[in-house]
Parts: C-alpha cells; sequence; structure tokens
C-alpha cells in the first residue's frame, strides 16, 4: 500500500537512536498500524486495572526482553501474538524509534508495523482487557493533546497526554506516539490522507 510504504521511508529518514543503559531491562512494543476507510488507524491496549504496572492504562502490545529473543523486534513480535494473538507472520516491518526509559526503570525500543484491518485478535484475557482502534487523522488533532509537568523523585518532568474519543493515552505510550506522528507528519500533507472519519 502506498501510504505504508511512504511511512516506512519517512521512519527511515530519521535513524533510530538506541540507548545504552546496562542498568534498565531491556523491552520493546509494537504500534501496531492498518488501513481503513482509505486512512491509516492505530491499535492500542488497554491492561486489566488489577496489574501491578500500568494497570488501567492504554499501551502498546509489548514486554521485556526475553533470552530466547533474538533481537529486540523479535521480542515486539512476540509480546504481540502474547497479548492479542497477530501472528509475526501477519506484521510488516515499517520501522524503529528512538529508545525512550520508563520509569519502571526498563529501556523500551519501539517499533512500527503494519498488519492487516479487521484482524481476528484474539487477546488474552489476563493481559488485555480492551483492544482500541483510532485514526492517525484523529491523534494529529491539536485539540486532542497536552503537556503536563509532574514530579517524580523530585524532578519535573514533562508528560504527554492525548484525549480522544473517551480514551486518554498518556505517559509513555504518548510519549512514543507522538514521536512516531512527529517523523510521519509529512505524510498528511496531502489531503487525501486527512479527511475527517467517522469514530
Amino acid at each position: 500500500m502506498p501510504q505504508f510504504t511512504q511511512i516506512s521511508r519517512y521512519l527511515a529518514a530519521y535513524p533510530a537512536r538506541p540507548l545504552k543503559r546496562k542498568e534498565l531491562r531491556p523491552a520493546a512494543v509494537l504500534l501496531p498500524l492498518f488501513q481503513r476507510q482509505g486512512q491509516p488507524w492505530i491499535l492500542f491496549t488497554r491492561r486489566p486495572a488489577h496489574l501491578k504496572n500500568h494497570g488501567g492504562e492504554i499501551s502498546f502490545p509489548g514486554g521485556g526482553v526475553e533470552t530466547s529473543d533474538r533481537s529486540r523486534w523479535q521480542t515486539a513480535l512476540r509480546e504481540t501474538d502474547e497479548e492479542i494473538g497477530v501472528t509475526a507472520e501477519d506484521v510488516g516491518y515499517l520501522g524503529q524509534l528512538d529508545d525512550i526509559v520508563s520509569i519502571y526503570g526498563y529501556l523500551v525500543t519501539p517499533f512500527v508495523g503494519q498488519i492487516a484491518d479487521n484482524y481476528p485478535y484474539r487477546p488474552d484475557p489476563g493481559e488485555i482487557d480492551e483492544i482500541i482502534e483510532l485514526p492517525l487523522h484523529g491523534l494529529r488533532d491539536p485539540d486532542v493533546y497536552h503537556q503536563e509537568n509532574w514530579q517524580h523523585k523530585g524532578r519535573l518532568m514533562p508528560v504527554d497526554f492525548y484525549q480522544i474519543n473517551g480514551q486518554t493515552i498518556w505517559g509513555m505510550t504518548a510519549a512514543i506516539l507522538k514521536q512516531m506522528l512527529e517523523r510521519i507528519d509529512p505524510l498528511f500533507a496531502d489531503t487525501s490522507h486527512c479527511r475527517p472519519v467517522a469514530l
């Protein structure tokens, strides 16, 4: 699909900057994109409220690196399969974003991938409460984004928020989303990709 070819090119124009922080546990997440109504959409998951970390929050599929993983990309694919049932064979690689540090001690490598629309997801109820699908065009609306300064360990840190369609995406997930949206922004210079869609 031309849109996803363009997205891959835009991501490749910004080589990912890996961080070397051996004291942090390595992890990876996948930003799954798909085409619907002629426009790119993105998938998120909501964690069950009972989970110790990120309970009830919206996130991307992903998790910690295991010794059997040959690469961070494979970690993202394995976790996506385990969490929502999207197999590695059904994910097309689009690109990699800069590493980001989680306040929980993880060094997270984000990847962007393409999946099919209306995929027959099989979410693991122990890890996933809900699958959320949103159009990238809607997430680019300045009215849905804001940033707050929060205190963490005695320091002020900026925290990103996206509030759209009754959903609140914030923290590390929002920061990763913001990074991707900034890198593929030229895609939306073509107004054919920017039609309003029904949510």
